[in-house]
């Protein structure tokens, strides 16, 4: 029984230690967008590169994040939590020093697997450490200041690309984690799951479910200019791939997805709608950095610090939003939540060369802020009270990975399907048309995420007592960011 009390010094320490390395992961998805009009000046990168420097992150991220969970449980919390935050530092020290694009690519891919290492044992560290009368307060403490790191991050990219350079974006992480591997071996208490965490790995699937990702984001990235038939072969092996992953998670003994998990359709349904939201998201904040850099011509700290409402919207209000779909049922937050995101990225279609701060960019991110407060908090609920308890941390796994797995391929085919030439961020009329066309999809496929949960979601009121449901606030994490990605954690707090 874990027994650290939050008052206690230990238990400050503790919190510091999963703050700072939750952290790490969170700034460089906030800060990496704001970089990559430099990035790709500096290097000499085209779009796809760009695209690359940000997939190669989510690639392995997504498909390794439900094993890194699982190895967490093996071989204790604290050791696996630390391992990936000196990963993810190394990771970033080559990235900021890379002499080329390819290294970046190849250092950002590092980088992911750092994050699939610490990503799930920064709030697992927090359940498994904390006496269950402060664990809620706790997880409140760890959301809460996650979210103060989501909302700085776009300002404290574009003032470092402005400032020292885009390198620093990368090189902040060591000092980072300097910090927080002392603290975590001197004030963090070991954990691992017991006897139920000795099961096989299921090393067979999570290849097969990364292979897949990879070779479909490989057809769509190189879909514009690289050879016909070398796009269809790499799509129809991703294709295959998928399928013997789905192969494995149905057979295996100890898959890290069972497949029965989705026999609930109220589960199936909001997966299908965080496909639906991520992949908007995805797009949109990939797109939007370039846009207000590139088209409308602000520097890298303007066009970060103007991203900045939506993320303190969701600092301020999804508690409150999270309260009221307690209430109101699940339904309607999540058929309107969308539907207002869809709006403001139609609003977005006024932003432009010459476009305005406050009357043109403003409206729209505060438009699409209130729509993701709407949202994001019921999904997240939703989703752990859709399936048993005992399965609550499954459940949230299984739905962040959804959730990156449909940012990387939104990255991946939103230039393709808005006709983006791999020298357009280059050219602002060329970059600002195509984005409008992107646009134009982001809302589409909101409008798609509405309509499937105003036809499958049940009215009835998710009965979630886990205090993470009503306090996630990161609209750069998805939901339950660190929560026991892989499952296993007894959750019967």
């Amino acid at each position: 029984m874990p027994d650290v009390r939050l008052a206690s010094p230990r238990g400050r320490w503790i919190v510091l230690t999963t703050v700072l390395g939750s952290s790490m992961a969170m700034l460089d998805s906030t800060v990496v967008n704001v970089a990559l009009p430099r990035i790709g000046r500096d290097l000499d990168a085209g779009l796809a590169a760009l695209q690359w420097t940000v997939n190669a992150y989510m690639l392995t991220l997504a498909g390794l994040i439900l094993l890194g969970g699982s190895l967490g449980d093996r071989y204790g919390r604290r050791r696996v939590f630390v391992v990936g935050v000196v990963w993810f530092a190394s990771a970033s020290l080559l990235c900021g020093v890379a002499p080329n694009v390819g290294v970046l690519i190849a250092s950002r891919a590092l980088q992911g697997i750092g994050g699939a290492l610490l990503t799930p044992g920064s709030l697992a560290l927090i359940q498994a450490s904390f006496h269950p009368d402060d664990r809620a307060r706790a997880v409140g403490l760890w959301s809460g200041f996650g979210g103060v790191g989501a909302a700085v991050g776009p300002f404290l990219g574009g003032w470092l690309v402005d400032g020292p350079g885009w390198r620093w974006v990368f090189l902040l992480n060591v000092p980072l984690a300097l910090l927080c591997v002392p603290i975590a071996l001197r004030h963090v208490p070991e954990s691992s799951g017991g006897a139920r965490a000795h099961g096989r790995f299921d090393v067979t699937g999570a290849a097969f479910g990364a292979l897949a990702l990879a070779l479909v984001t490989y057809a769509l990235i190189e879909g514009r200019a690289g050879s016909l038939a070398v796009v269809l072969t790499a799509a129809a092996a991703g294709v295959a791939a998928g399928c013997a992953f789905v192969r494995v998670e149905r057979r295996g003994a100890d898959p890290m997805m069972p497949l029965d998990i989705f026999s609930s359709r109220q589960f199936t349904a909001v997966n299908l709608v965080t496909l639906c939201v991520y992949a908007a998201f995805g797009g949109f904040f990939f797109l939007a950095a370039l846009q207000l850099q590139v088209a409308v011509g602000w520097s890298a700290l303007a066009a970060g610090t103007a991203l900045l409402p939506t993320t303190v919207l969701m600092l301020l209000f999804s508690a409150r939003s999270g309260a009221l779909a307690g209430r109101i049922g699940p339904r309607i937050p999540l058929t309107v939540g969308p539907l207002l995101c869809a709006a403001g990225m139609l609003l977005m279609l006024r932003v432009g060369p010459g476009a305005s701060y406050a009357a043109d960019v403003l409206p729209a991110l505060l438009v699409l802020g209130c729509g993701m407060v709407t949202l994001v908090a019921p999904l997240t609920a939703t989703v752990l009270a859709s399936v048993d308890t005992a399965r609550a941390g499954l459940a949230s796994g299984v739905n962040n990975a959804a959730a990156r797995a449909a940012g990387l391929i939104a990255v991946a085919a939103l230039p393709l399907l808005a006709g983006m030439g791999p020298e357009a961020y280059r050219t602002p009329d060329a970059f600002d048309s195509a984005f409008h066309r992107a646009m134009l999809w982001c809302a589409g496929v909101l409008v798609v995420g509405a309509g499937v949960a105003f036809a499958t979601v049940r009215t009835l009121a998710p009965d979630c007592a886990h205090p993470e449901c009503l306090t996630h606030g990161s609209v750069t994490a998805p939901p339950l960011e660190g929560r026991r990605a892989a499952g296993r954690i007894e959750s019967g707090e």
